[in-house]
């Protein structure tokens, strides 16, 4: 494939469990992106909201669209003309970051509606191919569960982060989203399958055992799970100030810049932005 070719770097962000931190995740990724430069200017981030829960808007301090049309339901279907319904945001930060946002019920059916389209889990990547964004980094806000939202997430994407909650049952969720992913990848006919980056423990306490427990054990589980050059990342600390920081709007760098939890980003967001600058 010739630079020419190359499909722009689109990551999603893959859970099968429900507060696994997947909207902190993007929203931190895109601002830690926005700030960094590719050749002489900054680097613009495009956030697609395919969660019918529609976190991103609340995390991004915007309100709910109000029409269809200003949501990402139009880019799923045949009559997209390729008017990305993005609307900037942390606008006075002068941070080119941008949301595509989502509205429940319209979303849901037409997850429902992807069943009886010849190319319906094909359709987020035809849309991104057929009417390319601006952006020099796509990232997708998944649902936390494995239906089709996530198969169209899937066959559109080049890589992939899955961040995981330190408990118990996270490696035999992994292990479960992993073998989703695997065998998904086979029936789609994806070529090349979607880099998997690695895994990102979050809301980890430093004063819980089984979290240190966990997090000890992630490299066996990644190496069990066969995934050939992923990392487990840095671990994201538990703090009351994301949600503090959320409810804002805001990512944690730009509601308390000196926490130190910003800094928990800081590894990922230099793989990423490598892979971008790449390009």
């Amino acid at each position: 494939m010739s630079k020419t070719e190359q499909r722009k770097v689109v990551l999603a962000i893959l859970s099968n469990a429900g507060g696994s931190g997947k909207t902190t995740l993007a929203t931190h990724l895109a601002y830690e992106l926005a700030r960094r430069k590719i050749g002489c200017r900054n680097c613009s981030v495009g956030l697609i909201d395919l969660d019918p829960q529609g976190s991103l808007s609340l995390f991004c301090g915007l309100e709910k669209p109000l029409t269809l049309e200003k949501s990402i339901s139009p880019v799923l279907s045949d009559n997209f003309s390729g008017n990305w319904p993005f609307v900037p945001c942390w606008s006075d930060y002068k941070l080119k970051v941008e949301v595509c946002q989502s509205l429940q019920q319209p979303l849901l059916k037409t997850a429902d509606d992807l069943v009886n389209h010849p190319r319906g889990l094909y359709l987020l990547a035809d849309s991104l191919k057929d009417y390319p964004v601006e952006h020099d980094l796509v990232i997708i806000d998944c649902p936390a569960t494995l239906g089709r939202l996530n198969l169209a997430a899937l066959a559109a994407s080049t890589h992939i982060l899955i961040p995981i909650q330190l408990e118990p049952k996270s490696a035999s969720g992994a292990a479960e989203l992993l073998q989703f992913y695997f065998i998904e990848c086979r029936r789609l006919r994806l070529d090349p399958y979607p880099q998997v980056m690695g895994i990102v423990p979050n809301q980890y306490r430093t004063d819980q055992a089984i979290h240190n427990e966990i997090l000890a054990q992630m490299p066996t589980i990644i190496q069990q799970l066969q995934l050939k050059d992923a990392h487990c990342y840095p671990a994201i600390r538990f703090s009351y100030e994301f949600s503090n920081a959320s409810g804002a709007g805001l990512p944690l760098h730009l509601y308390r810049k000196k926490h130190p939890a910003c800094k928990d980003f800081v590894k990922l967001a230099d793989d990423l932005s490598a892979i971008v600058g790449a390009k």
